[in-house]
């Protein structure tokens, strides 16, 4: 890119940030950096780690040679280690060098390829990529002397560990798999509502349909609503996961008939949708949301101020999703939904999660889309990508 054209697109936000995206000391490391991190030796891998898991602004994070199922799922604490848990609640040892099941409902503590050896300024924090969220695999982040699930305090030199619950399928992995993404941030940035109304001003955050923008609402964060209006007659508006499906290998692709794992719900006379307790819907926003380049976005995993449910798993949202290198009008976000305690009614246009906004510390140069292999850019109500299309 050259200097004019950079320019050019920095002018896009003369306002939000009394840096540019070059003078940023603070902010998410773009794929550049992570690059950087791994030449330097600061992530590590057991197996070389391949230019497929650098992401605009995370590292794909691989699942080791061995799991262990273990009695309950825990943090280490100040004082543990992650190994020393691991023996004192081991049930049974699982390889993972060939397809191994793992059941619905156990939990599964799995050894990462990846190690750290991070610099003082620098932290990090996981989500699961899509696909495994939009799976109802729970999956989580630990370190050694975690308090914290999905955090890696700053300067952590140490190994990293997955636990796996497979919430509502049964699944069969194996050694190398993706399932869980880490992001690198150098020092302490924060959103600001402020920061993302500007956002908005400058470079439409938010569109309703392919032609027509709409005004970000922010409160703590852009706000996300629900659609369960069917734009045609037929359309499908939620899909219920069904209880007792087959297994599903999580490396076939597009391979699974949907009709044998989900059921469809369509608009009723309401619009509305009752969410039973236990029960795994996939659902999608009325917004279509764009992230621009120079930012990562982030949903709000579970808000009790919006209801009894928790509305995403795989939360991270990479610069250009929505966005992108061409003249993409925003994408829907997929909702990954599980009702709590009790049954609860949620209505089309309902308010139910907050996207927040981080600058990263300087343009990608791998930016979300298809031309880096990404799998939803142009995402409507979409199933992981296990299961075939058009279904």
């Amino acid at each position: 890119m050259s200097s004019s054209e950079r320019n050019s697109e920095v002018s896009l936000f003369p306002d939000l940030l009394a840096e540019t995206s070059e003078a940023r000391t603070t902010g998410v490391l773009p794929s550049q950096a992570i690059r950087d991190l791994v030449g330097k030796g600061r992530i590590l891998g057991s197996r070389a780690i391949t230019p497929e898991q650098i992401q605009p602004a995370s590292l794909d994070l691989r699942l080791g040679d061995i799991a262990h199922r273990v009695r309950a799922s825990f943090l280490p604490g100040p004082n543990g280690t992650v190994e020393a848990k691991i023996k004192e609640l081991r049930m049974t040892r699982v390889d993972l060098t060939s397809a191994a099941v793992f059941e619905k409902g156990c939990v599964y503590i799995v050894p990462l390829l990846e190690e750290l050896n991070l610099p003082a300024d620098i932290s990090g924090k996981a989500n699961p990529k899509s696909t495994t969220g939009r799976l109802d695999v729970f999956i989580r982040l630990i370190t050694d002397y975690g308090v914290e699930f999905e955090r890696v305090p700053a300067g952590y030199k140490g190994k990293l560990y997955a636990e796996v619950v497979s919430r509502t399928f049964t699944v069969a992995v194996r050694a190398g798999m993706r399932l869980n993404q880490l992001r690198f941030v150098r020092g302490n940035p924060t959103f600001t509502d402020n920061l993302i109304s500007n956002l908005d001003e400058q470079e439409t955050l938010i569109y309703m349909d392919e032609e027509n923008s709409a005004k970000a609402r922010v409160d703590r964060g852009l706000k996300i609503t629900v659609n369960l209006e069917a734009s045609e007659p037929g359309e499908m508006v939620a899909y219920k996961a069904r209880g007792h499906a087959p297994a599903i290998e999580l490396d076939r692709i597009d391979y699974y008939s949907p009709e044998e794992f989900w059921e469809v719900r369509q608009q009723n006379a309401n619009k509305d949708l009752i969410l039973e307790p236990g029960d795994f819907y996939i659902l999608a926003s009325r917004e279509r949301v764009r992230v621009p380049p120079d930012f990562a976005a982030e949903m709000v995993p579970f808000d009790p101020s919006v209801g009894e449910f928790r509305i995403h798993y795989a939360g991270f949202f990479d610069p250009g999703f929505g966005y992108g290198t061409s003249d993409i009008k925003g994408t829907p976000a997929v909702l990954e939904v599980r009702a709590h305690e009790v049954p609860f009614l949620m209505e089309h246009g309902q308010f139910v999660g907050r996207l927040t906004y981080m600058p990263l510390l300087s343009r990608p140069d791998k930016i979300y889309g298809l031309q880096i292999g990404s799998s939803y850019q142009r995402q409507a109500l979409t199933l992981s990508k296990q299961f075939r299309r058009g279904k």
